[in-house]
């Protein structure tokens, strides 16, 4: 019996580190609030009813943590990540990945190429990555979405 309990629970962690991230900003958390069955939501809290929003926090596989922040009409947002991989962008920022590698491609041009730090800063899009190998950060907001009273220091 315990001998099927812990290949039981080694199954769920199996399934848990294989579950890839695809939180979009703009559309619906990749872990909703209301899905008590999906194991990669680990964190959930509801800040005051000044500003009201819901932080789902998830661990990928590579061990980079991302925090979807929620509005009350059930679309994200913001995203924050932070871990020793960089976060999957395409998945991450969905429809608007091609509005950030295009602004990319644009600031590295003017600066004669380059890697590093980024950031992408369009009327609809904000996007800041930074780090360094094993220690990378970041987080993608749409200004227009921002839940009024909210600061970009609430999103950490």
């Amino acid at each position: 019996m315990r001998t099927s309990m812990l290949c039981a629970a080694a199954a769920i962690v199996a399934l848990i580190a294989g579950i890839p991230a695809h939180a979009e900003l703009g559309s619906a958390p990749t872990w909703p609030a209301n899905n008590t069955a999906q194991a990669t939501r680990l964190v959930q809290h509801v800040s005051t009813a000044v500003v009201p929003y819901t932080v789902n926090e998830t661990t990928l596989s590579s061990g980079t943590v991302v925090r979807e922040y929620v509005a009350q009409n059930g679309a994200v947002f913001a995203v924050i990540w932070h871990g020793p991989q960089m976060a999957p962008l395409s998945t991450l920022l969905g429809s608007y990945f091609p509005e950030y590698t295009q602004a990319i491609i644009s600031a590295r041009a003017a600066q004669g190429g380059g890697h590093g730090p980024a950031m992408v800063q369009e009327d609809g899009l904000v996007v800041q990555t930074g780090g360094h190998m094993g220690n990378f950060t970041g987080r993608a907001y749409l200004p227009q979405a921002l839940p009024q009273g909210i600061s970009l220091d609430d999103l950490q």
